[in-house]
């Protein structure tokens, strides 16, 4: 008895040796900073972390009427926009792709996942300097100059569609892999028998995609979007590398992320409205994702 005793004495400090680190650090380097910034949001704090005068919501007021946050809500919906339904569609399609592979599956799938594993950081400053880099250099005025095409001015604020271009296809090199695999494990947990099924009765090509395996990845489907949306509100890296050596940031290539960095990281370092945009930015999130579960009634019994 006292054998057993020890035994679960010993597996129990075993599972706090390995996970007490992880609790800890998931504690004070998140949870109590979240606490602290919902805190701080009551509060005017200049320059110091440390609350001065109690204003209740008086700074969630003057975010919501404050112009330039309110513009970088519209910049993520651009944004989300043009990265969200492109990125979608590719990592499904790569997926199926993949998953209709019967030779050297294992390293396609590898070609198209490496990319995550790129910082966000790097593949924001090879972007700029190397592919996109200036109006006469870079690969991309190179590979026009072949055409007989002018360069274009691809990081030019005065001309937003181009920069545009330039951020969004950055974010999709970098995430439509990890998609891609999500995609790739629902594909694979479709039973085999309906595609048999559906072959017998002479259904083919889109109706195959339409009938079966659409409808079988509908909750892997919600998750992507979810997971996509989230990202999109997170987008932080992509724009302060790319356009950061411009100076002043126009309202229409300033995301939420950048417009609350410079608010409490800025020269005012106001940390009261800076954490009060931070948790409205988090209501909104939050507010998207359980309306997006609720339309798509993820979490059902049929899933």
């Amino acid at each position: 008895m006292s054998a057993r005793l020890r035994g679960r004495q010993d597996r129990n400090l075993w599972f706090w040796v390995f996970v007490g680190p992880f609790v800890i650090g998931l504690v004070v380097f998140v949870y109590v900073p979240i606490i602290w910034s919902i805190y701080l949001s009551f509060f005017n704090s200049y320059n110091t972390v440390t609350p001065t005068e109690f204003v209740g919501f008086g700074n969630y007021l003057d975010m919501l009427r404050d112009p330039a946050f309110v513009d970088s809500l519209w910049t993520f919906a651009v944004f989300a926009v043009f990265i969200v339904p492109v990125t979608f569609v590719a990592s499904l399609a790569i997926a199926l792709l993949v998953a209709r592979t019967r030779v050297m599956q294992a390293f396609f799938r590898s070609v198209f996942f490496l990319p995550t594993a790129c910082s966000y950081v790097v593949a924001s400053l090879i972007w700029k300097m190397s592919i996109f880099s200036g109006v006469r250099s870079g690969l991309a005025n190179y590979v026009l100059g072949w055409f007989g095409l002018d360069s274009i001015p691809w990081l030019s604020l005065a001309q937003p569609p181009w920069y545009w271009l330039v951020i969004v296809t950055a974010r999709l090199w970098l995430q439509l892999g990890f998609y891609m695999i999500l995609f790739l494990a629902g594909i694979q947990r479709i039973n085999p028998n309906l595609y048999e099924a559906a072959a017998i009765d002479g259904a083919e090509g889109w109706k195959v995609l339409r009938h079966i395996t659409l409808p079988q990845l509908r909750a892997t489907s919600t998750a992507v979007l979810l997971l996509l949306l989230i990202n999109a509100f997170q987008a932080f890296d992509e724009f302060y590398n790319i356009l950061s050596t411009f100076g002043t940031y126009p309202p229409y290539a300033r995301p939420p992320l950048v417009y609350l960095y410079y608010t409490a990281l800025g020269s005012g370092q106001d940390f009261g409205h800076g954490s009060a945009g931070a948790v409205i930015l988090t209501l909104i999130i939050l507010i998207v994702a359980l309306g997006q579960g609720r339309i798509l009634r993820l979490g059902g019994r049929d899933d």
